[in-house]
Formats: C-alpha cells, sequence, structure tokens
C-alpha cells in the first residue's frame, strides 16, 4: 500500500518497507536511480528520500531539478546556485576539486536531461570525491557506472 508523504497532499508510490530499503541503497551505495514512465511520482520519491536522508551527510543535499538539456557548465551553474552552496569556483576542474572534498548527496531530477559530457563529468566526479553520493530519478538508470536502480 503506497504512503502518504507526511505534510504533504501526495501519496509516494512506494511502501514503508521500500522507502527503507531505498534509503539503504543511498546510504550504502554511491549511485541510485530510480525510474518509471511518469515524472512527477519519480520526482517525488526522490526528493522524500533525500529530504529524510541529508542529515547523513555532513554536507547535506543538493538538489538540481533539470529543466532543460544540461551540460556540466550548466549544472555546475545550478550547483553553485543553490541557496546555502558557497559559489562554486570557476570551471569544472575546479569544482569538481571542490565537490571532491565534500560527503554530501547530489540529488538529479528528470536526470535524462543530461547530455554525455555531463555525465562523463560525473562517472570522473566519482572517482576523485569518495563522499559523495547521487540519487537520480529519469525514465532509464543515470549512465556513471554501477548503480543501482529502483523501478517505479
Amino acid at each position: 500500500m503506497p504512503m502518504r508523504e507526511p505534510g504533504g497532499a501526495g501519496t509516494l508510490p512506494t511502501t514503508s518497507d521500500e522507502l527503507s530499503r531505498l534509503l539503504t541503497a543511498v546510504r550504502r551505495g554511491r549511485v541510485l536511480t530510480v525510474t518509471g514512465g511518469f515524472r512527477a511520482p519519480r520526482s517525488l520519491l526522490v526528493r522524500e528520500v533525500a529530504h529524510r536522508i541529508s542529515s547523513n551527510f555532513c554536507d547535506g543535499t543538493a538538489l538540481l531539478a533539470l529543466e532543460r538539456d544540461t551540460g556540466v557548465r550548466e549544472l555546475v551553474a545550478a550547483l553553485g546556485s543553490l541557496p546555502g552552496m558557497p559559489f562554486l569556483p570557476y570551471g569544472t576542474a575546479n569544482a569538481a576539486s571542490w565537490l571532491a572534498e565534500r560527503d554530501m548527496l547530489l540529488v538529479l531530477d528528470d536526470s535524462g536531461r543530461l547530455d554525455a559530457e555531463a555525465l562523463a563529468w560525473l562517472r570522473s566526479l566519482l572517482t576523485i570525491a569518495p563522499g559523495l553520493r547521487i540519487l537520480a530519478a529519469g525514465r532509464h538508470p543515470l549512465a556513471v557506472g554501477q548503480g543501482r536502480v529502483h523501478r517505479l
């Protein structure tokens, strides 16, 4: 039976047992993608998971709702403009270096909008940033290497 979103009007597209497994998967893994045909349920679920697990990361959670095709520069600019996120150093190499020192969850809502260059940058970022976890929502699994997939 689907769960009601705490304090919200929506219904989470998962059970409490499934939600517990997703929270554990984010804590233990590097990349988790929630896939499914409809954007709203995917988005609702990753936002709820991010909200519940944010305190597990020293540097918190960075939620990016991708509304258009996104390359590396747009991805870095979006990260740098998030409330509470310090302005990232200019250039993608400097941003990667800064992110490599963080213990944080990067949430990518509608990850299918990332171009090949952005995916390659995320792949390299995962190799240099041991404290970075990625939680993505998209029609298809995030193509950044080994990761778990939860299908709605």
